[in-house]
């Protein structure tokens, strides 16, 4: 009973939507998805409560290349590429700011976190030309399924699957599969496929908790 509810309020949020997706379609004929699709992010992330979780989805079902079933962009998240994936069963905390990732499925992001594409975005090799000026690299960055990044950590590189990355890491280089890394810049203290007692350093969230918001949206 309870799927078929949150099914109805899945067709019944599209419906709401609707009129968004097409003024985010018509400004994207104008003047590209780049410069039309941040500032429906903004709108949208400011709705609060579970009506809003439902109608960012939505909006997301239609406007990005995925936005899988189950998924949960929580208050005050924005992206800022219209090319951003976001995997089913995947959480996204409060406040966060992502660039143009993929979220692979079963993936959670606590809150506070920023996913940038790389930390080269700018160049600052000459000093005649303002940085604002200077060409800058920007790769796409890839979080796996089922990987957990804690409150305030900052992603700059690829995150593999099954990892966690612990609140407030700073992220600046590729995280193999099944890695625990921790601290500034992140390193690895542990892997979850070979437990340790040593490897104890856990994001802030409550998994438990966080999972149990998923399934209630």
């Amino acid at each position: 009973m309870r799927t078929f509810f949150k099914f109805v309020a899945d067709v019944f949020a599209v419906a709401l939507v609707f009129p968004a997706v097409c003024g985010y379609w018509a400004g994207a004929v104008l003047v590209g998805p780049q410069r039309a699709f941040p500032g429906w992010s903004q709108a949208l992330s400011l709705l609060p409560g579970l009506s809003g979780v439902y109608l960012r989805r939505a909006f997301y079902r239609l406007a990005l290349p995925r936005c899988g079933h189950g998924s949960v962009v929580s208050f005050g998240t924005v992206f800022s590429h219209a090319s951003a994936e976001i995997g089913s069963k995947t959480y996204v905390g409060v406040f966060c700011c992502l660039g143009d990732v993929t979220l692979e499925d079963d993936v959670l992001v606590g809150s506070h976190v920023s996913i940038t594409n790389g930390s080269r975005q700018h160049g600052i090799d000459r000093l005649d030309i303002p940085v604002r000026e200077q060409p800058g690299v920007w790769p796409r960055v890839t979080v796996g399924r089922d990987s957990w990044i804690g409150d305030r950590a900052v992603v700059m590189a690829d995150v593999g699957q099954h990892c966690v990355v612990g609140a407030g890491a700073v992220v600046t280089q590729a995280v193999p599969d099944y890695a625990i890394v921790v601290g500034v810049p992140a390193r690895v203290a542990g892997w979850r496929d070979q437990p340790s007692e040593t490897a104890t350093s856990r994001p802030s969230d409550d998994r438990e908790a966080v999972r149990r918001r998923v399934e209630i949206a």
